[in-house]
C-alpha cells in the first residue's frame, strides 16, 4: 500500500505557544499606553513560531492579521502575555489566534486585552505555497474552532477576490 498521498496530522497542542513580556517605556505612548503597532509586533512573532511548529522545516509568511481587537489598554510596567493556537489548516495557509492579556505586576491583576486572527502560509524554497499537516482535531472545541476558523478563511477569500 502506497502512503505517499497522505497527510501527515499534528493537533493544535503540538505547535501552541505563549510568551510574556514586560512593557517597557520605549513600548508606549507619553501617557503610558503601550503603542497597538508594538502588540501587534509580538502579535506576529508568536503566530509565526506556532505556524513554524505545525509547518515543520517550511518558511512561514504572513498573509493576513486581520480581526484585530483591542478590548482593554496595556500599559508601561504590564506583562504582556500572549497565548497562541491553530485553528484551521487549509492546504499550505494555517489560521492562529492569539489571545492577549495585560497582567498589572504589582497588584497581581490580569485582564483579557485583545484577540487577533492571523494567517500564515508555508513557502518552500522558492516562495511557492506548499502543504502543511492536516490539523488532527481531539476535542469538540478544537472541531469548534476549526469551523470558525473556516468560516474566517472563506471570508477572507471573499473579500480577498473583491480586492483584485
Amino acid at each position: 500500500m502506497d502512503n505517499s498521498n497522505v497527510r501527515i496530522q499534528k493537533s493544535p497542542e503540538d505547535s501552541k505557544a505563549e510568551t510574556t513580556i514586560v512593557m517597557l517605556p520605549s513600548d508606549a505612548n507619553p501617557k503610558g499606553n503601550v503603542f497597538g503597532g508594538v502588540i501587534l509586533k509580538h502579535v506576529d512573532l508568536i503566530a509565526g513560531v506556532v505556524a513554524k511548529r505545525h509547518a515543520n522545516q517550511a518558511n512561514v509568511v504572513t498573509a493576513s492579521i486581520d480581526r484585530m481587537t483591542f478590548i482593554k489598554p496595556i500599559f508601561i510596567g504590564n506583562a504582556l502575555i500572549l497565548s497562541a493556537k491553530i485553528n484551521y489548516v487549509k492546504r499550505s495557509s494555517v489560521e492562529i489566534e492569539v489571545n492577549i492579556h495585560a497582567e498589572d505586576l504589582d497588584y497581581n491583576s490580569r485582564v483579557h486585552a485583545g484577540r487577533a486572527f492571523v494567517t500564515m502560509v508555508a513557502i518552500d524554497r522558492y516562495g511557492k505555497p506548499m502543504e502543511v499537516p492536516q490539523l488532527l482535531l481531539n476535542t469538540e472545541e478544537e472541531k469548534i474552532r476549526f469551523k470558525q476558523g473556516e468560516e474566517r478563511m472563506k471570508a477572507r477569500l471573499r473579500e480577498a477576490g473583491k480586492l483584485l
